[in-house]
């Protein structure tokens, strides 16, 4: 079963208001997803801990 949950966000590069659609049945996961407003690419980390707790961080694309 697929459980999705909507995460406001600012984009890194134009400090604008981003929504992103995570998965969070999947566990942690890192992928890049375009900024819908300035269509920069966005490294999307997603990650949980021990007590199911979710955490979103975006960065730039060459950021480590």
């Amino acid at each position: 079963m697929h459980t999705v949950e909507e995460f406001k966000a600012q984009c890194p590069y134009c400090g604008e208001s981003v929504l992103l659609l995570i998965d969070t049945s999947g566990g942690s996961r890192h992928y890049i997803e375009d900024c819908t407003v300035c269509c920069r690419p966005i490294q999307v980390l997603v990650s949980v801990d021990m007590e199911g707790q979710w955490t979103v961080q975006l960065k730039h694309e060459n950021d480590v």
